[in-house]
């Protein structure tokens, strides 16, 4: 869905014609919320939003399995250390270099 310039409602409008918004919305539009000249929130339906959340979580768990793939492959091709050795080399750098 694309956003047109009457999608774009300043702060003051908004808040003096916040039914008539609503039924926009509850049409199938979606608007910005302008204040100053800037976009700050933006109107959207209940389902929607939802819509998008999940959307994100799914992202989310695309990118986490996209991880775990590369680790794995990693691990394939040796490319690993023993992480209790890694960490004991850290911190004899930071206790020799006098930080924390």
């Amino acid at each position: 869905m694309s956003i047109s310039a009457a999608d774009i409602v300043p702060f003051s409008e908004a808040r003096t014609h916040l039914s008539a918004l609503v039924a926009e919305v509850q049409a199938g539009k979606e608007k910005i919320i302008t204040k100053n000249g800037e976009g700050v929130a933006a109107l959207i339906a209940a389902d929607r939003l939802d819509h998008y959340h999940q959307l994100e979580r799914a992202h989310i768990h695309l990118s986490l399995l996209n991880e775990i793939d590369k680790g794995l492959a990693d691990v394939e091709a040796g490319r690993h250390r023993d992480a209790r050795e890694a960490l004991s080399e850290l911190r004899q750098r930071r206790s020799k270099s006098g930080s924390l």
